[in-house]
């Protein structure tokens, strides 16, 4: 039997708090398998399948998130703030919606479907009406999200959606360089740089893929996040030396990152529709590079499995 649970977590989780249901969760849960999902930022804190953690745990002493959900832009914003209509309005680094309440809508057995609207404080960041709703589906060996984001508004609404897992690096034992990741495309060797507050700069760097394949070690993340923009990849497996493997797959997000922070025991494996500002960049929200323009009344829809897999990946 499916089962699904609603409680109170007396901690408080971070960020911007909205309201007292920024402390509830929801926990689904399944013969061999569970998942806990925060209403903070519709975002799931743990995910365990025959009583291993897979996600990674949220630690503040690292990064105190697990997989939050990026909207309505991802990665840095030019001096923090976007323009719209030649107006200004602050921006928080990966938008505002993973710090946000969302309702639950639809709760049953293995799915649980969440919104969020907007409201006075989205105003204040991003001046649209939207509809943004995530459902979580958990199975025996997978977690999802489908995400749909309407936009209810009387003009056309520019936006970005990403998801940023981090699994436990390593989450089969042995060591961090016994690990690798496997796409299912060839990937390029140059990506673009990073400026400190986390911007694209035009300066390319190298990363040794081998065709599909990176062989992981910590010293690849000293200048920050992998960014494969236009990656061409849906699939990554997160592979042990043992060849055992995490593997996520996401729809309607052609870029895809890899982050981690020094000496942590996570790696993030991202999928996004949009992306950082470039360094150079000057011009409306509308005019951002990789941003989604919603016509009034459209939706987009975005999706992310993350999956237990074995010896055998990305068939």
């Amino acid at each position: 039997m499916v089962r699904c649970v609603i409680y109170r977590d007396r901690s408080n989780p971070g960020g911007l708090q909205v309201s007292d249901m920024s402390t509830t969760k929801i926990r689904l849960a399944a013969p061999g398998t569970e998942a806990i999902i925060a209403l903070q930022g519709a975002e799931p804190l743990s995910w365990r399948i025959g009583g291993r953690e897979l996600l990674w745990h949220g630690d503040p002493a690292h990064w105190n998130r697990s997989a939050p959900l990026l909207f309505p832009v991802v990665g840095a914003s030019q001096g923090g703030k976007i323009v719209v209509d030649a107006l200004s309005y602050p921006m928080p680094q990966h938008g505002f919606a993973r710090d946000l309440s969302f309702k639950v809508e639809e709760l049953a057995g293995d799915r649980v479907t969440l919104r969020l609207r907007d409201n006075d404080i989205t105003r204040g960041f991003f001046p649209f009406a939207f509809t943004l709703d995530v459902t979580i589906t958990l199975r025996m060996n997978s977690l999802s999200l489908e995400c749909s984001v309407s936009n209810t508004g009387m003009e056309v609404m520019p936006y970005a959606l990403g998801f940023h897992p981090a699994f436990p690096w390593p989450f089969d034992g042995g060591e961090k360089t016994d690990y690798h990741l496997v796409f299912d495309r060839s990937q390029k060797t140059e990506v673009p740089g990073l400026t400190p507050d986390g911007l694209l700069t035009r300066l390319q760097r190298m990363i040794p893929f081998t065709d599909n394949n990176l062989s992981l070690r910590p010293e690849l993340f000293a200048e920050g996040a992998i960014v494969l923009l236009d990656a061409g990849s849906r699939r990554i497996g997160f592979v042990s030396g043992n060849g055992e493997a995490i593997e996520i797959e996401a729809s309607e997000c052609p870029h895809l990152a890899l982050w981690t922070k020094p000496d942590a025991p996570f790696l993030s494996l991202e999928a996004w529709s949009g992306h950082a500002d470039w360094e150079d960049f000057s011009g409306e929200l509308r005019d951002r590079a990789a941003m989604t323009l919603l016509a009034q009344g459209a939706k987009g829809q975005h999706g992310l499995i993350m999956r237990r897999t074995g010896r055998k990946i990305l068939v």
